[in-house]
């Protein structure tokens, strides 16, 4: 259970001078306080979040705080912009997956101790906040660019029982193929969704109360399918097309074809550019005839590209549906680092567990894999192209990590070397009780806190 200063620390602000009760300032930067309620709302959200902290949080916090007011009088003073609707976008997933997490809008409400409209403008002020700050580094840092000599000296800074140990790595072809979905199959989904709609428009169902009982996107079939507020570049083209055209509230759209199946629509809210909309979504099944007829299929293929009648990149070419491998020989390509290496855990579950028993070169049998994005299944042949074993970094195999490192480094430093300069020239006041820290950089050595 929580301690009570934390369960009733979001929000405290605001409840606070509501109440005309004095809040207590902890710490002071330039002309900006922190109040202690602040403090504990952070610690309650990293809580939830499951961050770990280096230390004690009530020197951890409001040191990261003061931190964070020295870019942001910064950023004021660079009149920097922050897009709005980027912000919304984050708030929103944000909320979104607090109600997902907890069960629904009350719960989430109830643990954060703060309707949800305060909630929604707090997360405002907070993603703003965290741009302007990411902007104001990326003006400090932008023109960082690690030669080739400075990668060598840096990477023979590093003490040899330190060097970073590389897991394992794998650079993976794949070939797709999508089964034949029956065309009986699909009009039988399209009737059932026009049967929704028209129980929606006579008034005899609720578009949300169908959603639940019906829809098969399990991430908003909870919430009666409502999506949150989305801008169109999140949604899936068919949707957004359709989605934005929408203007009555209660009425249901036609049938959109998307990747990941047929939806029905409704509209909720609109906000400038950003839509909240329910749907319904239905994918049509494969057979087990089709899966067959599909791993028949590549099960040939592979038969000619073990026998050296087809190369492995020609039939990813000419044959694979895999939209983002098809046009580069194949290769998988990893969306965390676009690179074509992949650790292990960064494949897809399916793929991971055939490639570990693969030798360099090696083509699969035929397998069945779920599509993460469509949720579909597919049929699929893999090669494994090479195998990286787990290693200490090494510059001529690595190089590209170790330049990673070392433009890190290098930015690192000219923002520790800012915000002391910061310091120098900021007025900084740290209630005696809350200076008994082991800060990163030397704050009580300030003049005003002697």
């Amino acid at each position: 259970m929580l301690p009570m200063a934390l369960l009733f620390g979001a929000g405290m602000a605001q409840i606070a001078a509501q109440n005309n009760i004095a809040e207590e300032v902890v710490w002071v930067v330039g002309d900006e306080p922190i109040f202690k309620s602040e403090v504990e709302e952070q610690y309650l959200n990293m809580q939830y979040e499951r961050v770990e902290l280096a230390g004690n949080p009530y020197c951890v916090i409001p040191e990261q705080m003061a931190i964070d007011k020295l870019f942001l009088h910064q950023a004021k003073l660079d009149t920097v912009q922050v897009q709005d609707t980027q912000v919304a976008k984050e708030v929103d997933s944000r909320i979104n997956y607090y109600i997902a997490n907890l069960g629904s809008k009350e719960k989430v409400e109830e643990y954060f101790h703060q309707p949800m409209p305060l909630m929604r403008e707090r997360l405002m002020d907070m993603f703003r906040d965290q741009y302007a700050i990411q902007m104001v580094q990326r003006s400090l840092t932008e023109k960082v660019k690690a030669t080739p000599s400075d990668v060598r000296r840096f990477f023979n800074t590093i003490p040899k029982d330190s060097l970073p140990y590389i897991p394992l790595q794998v650079v993976v072809q794949i070939i797709t193929v999508n089964p034949t979905i029956p065309q009986q199959e699909i009009d039988e989904v399209k009737a059932r969704l026009r049967d929704y709609a028209a129980r929606v428009t006579n008034g005899e169902s609720e578009f949300s109360t169908l959603a639940i009982l019906y829809s098969e996107d399990q991430a908003t079939s909870v919430y009666g399918g409502e999506t949150g507020f989305q801008s169109r570049s999140v949604l899936l083209p068919e949707y957004a097309t359709a989605a934005f055209n929408l203007s009555d509230t209660k009425r249901v759209s036609n049938i959109v074809e998307a990747e990941d199946g047929y939806h029905i629509l409704q509209l909720i809210e609109k906000r400038g550019d950003r839509i909240n909309t329910r749907h319904i979504l239905l994918r049509p099944k494969v057979s087990d005839s089709d899966l067959i007829d599909a791993i028949n299929r590549l099960d040939s293929v592979r038969t000619d590209i073990v026998a050296g009648k087809l190369d492995f990149k020609d039939a990813a070419f000419y044959i694979s549906q895999d939209k983002d491998s098809r046009n580069n020989s194949g290769i998988m390509l990893n969306e965390q680092t676009h690179s074509s290496r992949f650790e292990m855990q960064d494949l897809p579950a399916e793929v991971g567990k055939i490639i570990d028993k693969m030798q360099p070169g090696d083509v699969s049998e035929p397998f069945v894999m779920n599509n993460a994005k469509t949720h579909r299944d597919q049929v699929c042949i893999v090669r494994l192209m090479e195998r990286i074993e787990g290693h200490k970094a090494d510059i001529g195999e690595d190089y590209q990590t170790i330049k990673d490192m070392c433009e890190a480094n290098q930015k690192q430093k000219i923002i520790t070397n800012w915000i002391k300069e910061k310091q120098r020239t900021t007025y900084v006041y740290i209630e005696p009780a809350w200076r008994d820290c082991e800060f990163r950089y030397d704050w009580l050595n300030q003049d005003d806190n002697k």
